[in-house]
C-alpha cells in the first residue's frame, strides 16, 4: 500500500481541484505574487482576521504618532514587547516555495504586504515591500537607517524593570496586546536625537509613488497574478487585482475565507497557503 501525501492529506478536495486546475491554467506563464499576513500564519505570526487574530483596539495612525508623544510611548511599549515574537519567526513552507518557484523562473516576483522579511530570508531575491519593514526603524529628522534590533538594545536598556511575556498576544506588525506605562521611556535618535519611527507604513500613511510604481511595473510585465493570505480588505492589494484584471490576466487567490477579488478569479482555492504553495508551484 502506497504512503498517503502528507498535503494532500490536509488539503480538501476541493482544494485539491482548484490547484490542479489552476497549475494547468499557469503553466509555462511567468507569475507576479500578492501575499498578506494570512502567508505568515504558519510562522507563528498572527493575521489580522483569521483564526487566532488580536483584536485591536486603536490602531496606530500616521498622525497620531507624528504629533503626540503619547502615542510614540504607547507605540514603543508595545512595540518592545511584541518585537521578540517577529524577530523569531521563520519562514514557512509556503515562503520556501515562493522562493523556489522564483528560482526556477516561474514566479516573476513578489509584492508584499507583510513587514516581517520572511520572504527574504526564506530566499526571494525579487520583493517588494508595500508596507515597509519592522526589523528597521529610521530617524525623521536626519532619516537614519538603524536596526530594530540596536533600538530595542536602546529600549532595554532605558526600561530594565519591563519584562516582556511571550504569551503576550500581539498583531503581524508586532503590536503587543498591552497598555503602555506612563513612566515608560522611548528612544531618540544615537546619531541627532532625532524621533524614530518604524520604517513601516502606517494607518493613513501613503505607499511611496515611485515603489508602487515598479509594483506596478512587475505586474504589467508578468503573465499572471497569484493572490496568497489576503483578504484584499484594503486598496493596496485589491488595486493589483483590478489592474490584472484589465489586463486580462489569469489570477489565482489562495486564502483561508472570503476576499473582496474572489469575483474576479478564474481559480479561487480555500486553502492553508502553506500546503496550497507546495502543492501549486513545487510538486
Amino acid at each position: 500500500m502506497t504512503q498517503e501525501n502528507p498535503i494532500e492529506a490536509e488539503l480538501s478536495a476541493a482544494a485539491i481541484y482548484g490547484i490542479d486546475y489552476a497549475r494547468q491554467k499557469l503553466a509555462g506563464r511567468s507569475i507576479a505574487v500578492l501575499t498578506g499576513a494570512g502567508i505568515s500564519t504558519d510562522s507563528g505570526i498572527p493575521d489580522y482576521r483569521g483564526k487566532g487574530t488580536t483584536t485591536k483596539q486603536h490602531p496606530m495612525t500616521f498622525d497620531s504618532f507624528m504629533g503626540s508623544f503619547l502615542a510614540q510611548q504607547r507605540y514603543w511599549a508595545r512595540s518592545y514587547v511584541g518585537w521578540s515574537r517577529i524577530h523569531l519567526a521563520k519562514p514557512n513552507a509556503g515562503h520556501f516555495a515562493l522562493a523556489l518557484a522564483e528560482k526556477m523562473g516561474d514566479v516573476s516576483g513578489i509584492v508584499t504586504q507583510n513587514v516581517d522579511g520572511l520572504h527574504q530570508v526564506a530566499g526571494s531575491k525579487n520583493v517588494f515591500e508595500l508596507h515597509g519593514r519592522l526589523d528597521q526603524v529610521r530617524c525623521m529628522l536626519c532619516k537614519k537607517a538603524i536596526s530594530r534590533s540596536d533600538v530595542d538594545l536602546i529600549l532595554r536598556d532605558l526600561n530594565p524593570n519591563v519584562s516582556v511575556d511571550p504569551n503576550i498576544e500581539y498583531t503581524p506588525d508586532g503590536d503587543a496586546e498591552i497598555e503602555a506605562t506612563a513612566d515608560f521611556k522611548i528612544p531618540f535618535c544615537p546619531s541627532c536625537g532625532g524621533m524614530l519611527k518604524p520604517d513601516v507604513v502606517f494607518f493613513g500613511e501613503s505607499v511611496a509613488a515611485d515603489l508602487v510604481e515598479r509594483c506596478f511595473n512587475l505586474l504589467d510585465s508578468s503573465q499572471a497574478l497569484l493572490v496568497a493570505g489576503t483578504s484584499l480588505a484594503v486598496n493596496s492589494g485589491m488595486r493589483f487585482v483590478r489592474r490584472a484584471l484589465k489586463a486580462e490576466k489569469p489570477i489565482v487567490i489562495v486564502n483561508l475565507g472570503p476576499t473582496k477579488g474572489d469575483e474576479f478569479a478564474f481559480a479561487k482555492i480555500e486553502a492553508n497557503t502553506s500546503m496550497a504553495l507546495e502543492r501549486l508551484l513545487i510538486d
